[in-house]
């Protein structure tokens, strides 16, 4: 007996095939029948009619944070709601384990990294995850048989350093013995199933003490003998940030991603390829990695974001803008000093040469603060704010756009949320997006999900993207877009009959109405442990999804059922060789 058959559905399979009309059967987890409608005749615990519906493989997102977050939310909402079945973690460098069992305080200096480093609440880290394990193997062990969805891990380049060096990590070079420590720690690691090593080199990336991350302190040789180790083990990957990732990679960069790809003969993806026709040099320069890692034995792959994510600023709460050179220390005094220093017309001018300087690289984009809109407010003096765009505040007030936003957020005590327009919403941008989309090392993903949870939410890219291109710019067809969000990024993790609608896979499964198929606003709510805030967004036109053949959502409700796995190389991914 079948569990489950959904009758007359659309099918758009993953591979890129043209879309056909099928009842689909599912059983014990896989997809047991593929069939003409009405040609199954075995009997079904449940069916449905799914008459002009889509029905599409989960969703693959490569690039999340839900390493903390899967602990009290099992879910990972909402990318669940919105159609992702198995998402990547471990990413950047930052990773929960290992923890070392004779010092304690490294669970506290890790948490209070996360919280700073990826925005996430210090309180629900504290209260939302039971902090048990010691090796990677028992972190992985501590999730497995209670998460929603499918969920691989990298290990960290961050917590291996700590477990071997402690405190030396920041600032340190490891001895030839720490080095031999920290590649046998991930060996560990790889053996009890880490998806691969990733790492950070990016500038923005400081721990909760304001050091730069223990990976930054690391030479090419470290990374290099890492990247090497990866080789030994099936299944695995490379994941790293640099500080070029954010605007155009130098020499160096580009040399290092090159050069650790190839040691490792294996793909090396990076996070986020920011596509902007105003900048036309910065698409081909970020793909010359790819161009020069083919030619080595290697190959690498840029994420790149199909959507404009939304994303809030403050003047209150460290954000993006404290990223801007100069910038952070202003932002870091305290708040009566820091409005202080904000009016003060010279430090307001030499703020704004700075974030218009080629050093800021891509956060320049920040800097234009007319085109911001008024989120929350909370003073009476700025009552009837909240939606309005700066630059007309600005000029019914005689002042510049940086100075009004000042004025308007010292009234909050800093408190107000800013949420910038976009200044890459223009046709030719698209166009660009869509050329770049379809190059062979650029694949579609970086939604962060699971970090800076007040700040952003890139976790709905999947429907929004598909909405846009069924309904809005159309500028790739479903078969395609399907693809890039299911096979592309299966095929990149060697995830083991997953990505694809094909008889004897796994019942990773999307059903979505075309008609309807959207993401909703992002909308600030409550919901994490300690009342901890995040950006939420409501998934629209999405009937159903299943994992290994469970149904974990029904119209936008999760069913509470947790037939997630947790996805260890070797076993549930194979070898994606570059050699």
């Amino acid at each position: 007996m079948l569990d489950h058959l959904i009758k007359g559905a659309t099918v758009v399979d993953g591979t890129g095939a043209p879309a056909y009309v099928a009842d689909v059967g599912i059983r014990d987890g896989r997809i047991a029948v593929i069939a003409e409608p009405g040609a199954v005749t075995e009997p079904a615990a449940g069916s449905e009619d799914a008459r002009g519906r889509i029905l599409a493989p989960g969703f693959v997102d490569p690039h999340t944070h839900y390493d903390a977050q899967l602990f009290w939310d099992p879910y990972a909402t909402p990318s669940l709601n919105h159609g992702v079945t198995t998402v990547a973690g471990g990413n950047c460098g930052f990773t929960l384990a290992p923890l070392h069992p004779e010092r304690p305080e490294d669970a506290d200096y890790t948490r209070r990294m996360m919280s700073k480093v990826e925005g996430m609440s210090l309180v629900a880290l504290e209260e939302g995850a039971p902090w048990t394990w010691n090796s990677f193997g028992e972190y992985l062990d501590a999730l497995d048989g209670r998460i929603a969805v499918n969920a691989g891990f990298m290990v960290g380049h961050c917590a291996l350093r700590r477990y071997v060096m402690g405190a030396d990590a920041v600032g340190g070079q490891p001895t030839p013995e720490q080095l031999d420590q920290m590649l046998t720690l991930f060996h560990e690691a790889m053996d009890a199933g880490a998806w691969g090593f990733s790492t950070t080199q990016s500038s923005t990336h400081s721990d909760g003490d304001g050091q730069p991350v223990a990976s930054r302190h690391a030479r090419p040789e470290e990374l290099l003998a890492l990247s090497r180790a990866v080789a030994e083990h099936e299944g695995t990957q490379i994941e790293a940030i640099v500080a070029g990732c954010l605007d155009q990679f130098s020499d160096d960069e580009i040399d290092l991603f090159v050069e650790m790809s190839a040691a490792a003969g294996r793909p090396l993806n990076w996070n986020v390829l920011t596509i902007d026709a105003a900048v036309p040099e910065r698409v081909p320069r970020q793909l010359i990695p790819s161009e020069r890692a083919r030619k080595a034995g290697g190959r690498i792959v840029a994420l790149t974001m199909p959507i404009l994510t939304p994303m809030n600023m403050s003047l209150g709460t460290f954000c993006a803008l404290n990223l801007i050179p100069g910038w952070g220390e202003v932002l870091s005094l305290p708040v009566d000093e820091r409005i202080a220093k904000l009016r003060d017309p010279d430090v307001r001018a030499e703020m704004l040469r700075r974030a218009d300087s080629k050093e800021a690289g891509v956060f320049r984009r920040l800097a234009h603060f007319g085109r911001y809109v008024i989120g929350d407010t909370y003073s009476q003096a700025n009552e009837g704010l909240t939606g309005r765009v700066v630059n007309d505040i600005a000029a019914e007030r005689g002042q510049e756009p940086f100075e009004c936003i000042v004025e308007i957020c010292a009234n909050d005590g800093l408190r107000t949320v800013l949420w910038p327009m976009p200044s890459d919403n223009d046709p030719d941008s698209w166009a660009l997006r869509a050329e770049t989309w379809s190059h062979e090392d650029v694949l579609l993903g970086g939604s962060d999900a699971g970090a800076h949870l007040d700040r952003m939410c890139g976790a709905p890219y999947t429907t929004r993207f598909l909405g846009d291109c069924l309904r809005g710019r159309k500028l790739a067809g479903i078969e395609e877009a399907v693809k890039m969000l299911t096979d592309d990024p299966a095929r990149l993790f060697g995830l083991r009959e997953r990505g694809r609608i094909e008889e004897g896979w796994h019942a990773d499964l999307v059903l979505f109405d075309p008609e309807r198929i959207d993401a909703g606003k992002a909308t600030l709510v409550h919901d994490l442990p300690g009342d901890s805030p995040r950006l939420d967004s409501k998934a629209i036109g999405v009937n159903a999804v299943w994992v290994n053949g469970v149904e974990v959502i029904r119209e936008d409700v999760v069913t509470g059922a947790v037939p997630g796995t947790v996805l260890r190389s070797g076993r549930d991914t194979r070898t994606v060789s570059t050699k």
